[in-house]
């Protein structure tokens, strides 16, 4: 099965979608990627859904990649003695390290480190940012704050705090249960939630050790001042406006999602734009206009992906949701605006020999009748450059290491064929011919470029481009050896 769009779609699993029948669907109906929500259900149920997924895996013979979305650090106050009460604007409010049951006046905030870090000026957030307090006065085992935005305040509440950095871990004991869980399952990304700053991410490439790529979610302001420094260190980046939006104001967090994007596709990693695209549609078989607006604007951005969460994963809806996507994706692709835009914004720092290779094949592949653009990898590292120069044609990539067809499942453009290894240019050709043909990009009269680097199964050697023909007579005629 191939996709008729470039866009790739991450769906949610969880209580609405963890039966064969109903993954299988939303594979049928056009998810690429299939994402493990560890803040939800057991590491068991996990464990299920990803046999699920590795077995329709087999069952169509088309790589899929399971994304393990950690869950972070959460910041909760305490308890109440009535279970909640009423902040009003204006008020005095206390949090404090008492365990104590809370009332009108005070509550527990049992997390020292926000204490530690607190200056007064500083903003607490609490339940998504419905209540906002600011802090008066603070130290090492309180914080006394004015509401400046009144609402009902309940038991274990999440705390936002937006305008410091947090002495606080971007893995929790459970994150890194979940992370070693979710490598020795086989996952192909690891999503790494709370990141505050590069050396974050650093923690989590040395506890994954190699089993799995590192996706970064940009969710706090923090983040978002550092993300250059984040994004060298990342396999990828998630752009997850649901914290920004809370921490930031709403306003902020477009330009903020067209920067990181942009970002992203200069230095070729694969970028996911997610949180509330399609969120009607947890109750609604139609999604609003302004979300489906939503969704073309990321991919004319040229995301590499858009996600769905609650939608497919604890929605009435699920495999609508991902048609609704789908659908979506492949009329923006067919707008000429939509190669417009993405070509005026295409932007490389071309310094190395791949560079120059990928730059020339979609010259190529523009100005002749090419049908796709095949390279043979170890690592990925070229089909993510390819990717980046966003061609008009078909990315096909081949490579004898599944946990690399794995990854690029998430990268624009990619389709992945698993084939063994070669010892010889000439094969390589053969196999990328037969690649095009079987996808029906190409049939025995056309011709693809190929693009791979001898010596053959090193990282890093792509150093030879070739226009072939897909009849293998012809390739064989050619380079009779």
């Amino acid at each position: 099965m191939r996709r008729l769009r470039n866009v790739k779609i991450v769906a949610t699993l969880g209580p609405a979608s963890s039966d064969y029948a109903t993954i299988r669907a939303l594979f049928e109906a056009g998810a690429d990627v299939f994402r493990l929500n560890m803040s939800h259900g057991s590491q068991a149920d996990q464990r299920a859904r990803r046999d699920i997924i590795r077995q329709i895996e087999a069952d169509t013979g088309r790589p899929i990649a399971i994304l393990a979305d950690l869950q972070g650090p959460k910041l909760r106050v305490g308890v109440f003695a009535n279970g909640a009460v009423d902040l009003e604007e204006g008020n005095p409010f206390r949090f404090d390290l008492d365990p104590a049951e809370g009332d009108g006046h005070r509550v527990s905030l049992p997390h020292p480190e926000i204490f530690a870090a607190l200056t007064p000026g500083a903003r607490l957030l609490v339940n998504d940012g419905k209540i906002r307090l600011r802090v008066n006065a603070c130290g090492p085992d309180f914080a006394d704050c004015t509401v400046t935005t009144g609402g009902t305040i309940s038991n274990r509440k999440g705390v936002n705090v937006p305008d410091v950095v947090l002495p606080v871990a971007a893995l929790s004991e459970k994150d890194r249960s979940d992370l070693e869980f979710a490598c020795e399952m086989g996952v192909d990304w690891l999503a790494l939630s709370f990141v505050q700053r590069p050396e974050d991410v650093i923690e989590a490439r040395a506890l994954a050790r190699g089993r799995a790529a590192i996706l970064s979610k940009i969710e706090k302001p923090s983040a978002v001042a550092a993300f250059t420094e984040i994004l060298a260190v990342s396999d990828g980046i998630m752009v997850a406006r649901g914290d920004l939006g809370v921490e930031l104001p709403v306003h902020s967090v477009p330009p903020i999602q067209k920067r990181l994007v942009r970002a992203c596709r200069t230095v070729a990693k694969p970028v996911i734009v997610a949180t509330q695209m399609l969120e009607s549609m947890i109750e609604s078989p139609m999604p609003t206009r302004a979300e489906v607006s939503d969704v073309a604007t990321a991919i004319y951005e040229g995301a590499d992906a858009v996600m769905l969460s609650a939608e497919s994963a604890a929605g009435r809806y699920p495999v609508e949701a991902v048609a609704t996507m789908n659908a979506v994706a492949i009329s923006v692709e067919s707008d000429p605006t939509y190669r417009e835009v993405i070509e005026a914004s295409r932007k490389a720092d071309r310094r190395t020999v791949a560079d120059a290779i990928v730059a020339a094949a979609r010259e190529i592949a523009e100005t002749t009748d090419i049908k796709a653009i095949c390279c043979y990898t170890q690592s990925g590292k070229t089909v993510a450059l390819v990717a980046r120069e966003r061609p008009r044609v078909p990315i096909v990539a081949l490579s004898p290491v599944p946990a690399t067809l794995g990854v690029l499942c998430l990268t624009w453009g990619v389709h992945t064929v698993r084939c063994d290894k070669v010892e010889r240019f000439k094969m390589a050709v053969v196999n990328a011919a037969r690649a095009a043909r079987d996808f029906g990009f190409a049939d025995e009269t056309g011709k693809i470029v190929v693009i791979a680097g001898v010596p053959f199964n090193v990282q890093g050697t792509t150093n030879i481009l070739r226009v072939a023909p897909c009849d293998e007579r012809l390739i064989f005629s050619a380079d009779p050896e």
